[in-house]
């Protein structure tokens, strides 16, 4: 729950933030000089893609949280099994263990949009989150049928 408040909060003043720059930028527009009106344009430029990133990490996360629900309804969702240190961290060789585990069940079951999640959840641990992201990428790909990227 504190993740879904924090990244809301986050959302809501990106969006600030980007109606006020895209106001600035179309200001600078109505001024009507060379100049102005290339600062203008570079300046509404960036919210646009802002908004774009925003709005494609918003389906992203959605679609994993419908798979996590999905899976735990399911009763598959990867269960805790990682040691810790006194800090609370993840302890890194438990995370690589599972990590082998769960690519060997991913290499058995390539088709399996439940493996890759269990396989993101393993690379989220070892903390490896660009391997983690496309893996879940892949999970969502084959539960939606869609062509996945090799």
């Amino acid at each position: 729950m504190r993740a879904k408040l924090t990244y809301a909060v986050t959302a809501a003043v990106l969006v600030f933030y980007f109606v006020l720059a895209g106001s600035r930028g179309v200001l600078l527009i109505r001024h009507g000089t060379l100049l102005t009106v290339t600062f203008g344009v570079a300046v509404l430029i960036l919210p646009v893609i802002g908004i774009w990133f925003l709005w494609k990490n918003t389906q992203f996360v959605r679609r994993a949280n419908a798979l996590a629900a999905e899976l735990d309804a399911e009763g598959g969702l990867p269960v805790d099994e990682l040691l810790r240190t006194p800090s609370g961290r993840i302890d890194r060789d438990s995370a690589d263990a599972v990590f082998a585990q769960r690519r060997e069940e991913t290499e058995d079951s390539p088709d399996d949009w439940r493996c890759w999640f269990r396989l993101a959840v393993a690379y989220q641990d070892a903390r490896d989150t660009p391997r983690a992201r496309t893996a879940m990428q892949r999970a969502i790909a084959l539960h939606a049928n869609k062509p996945v990227r090799a």
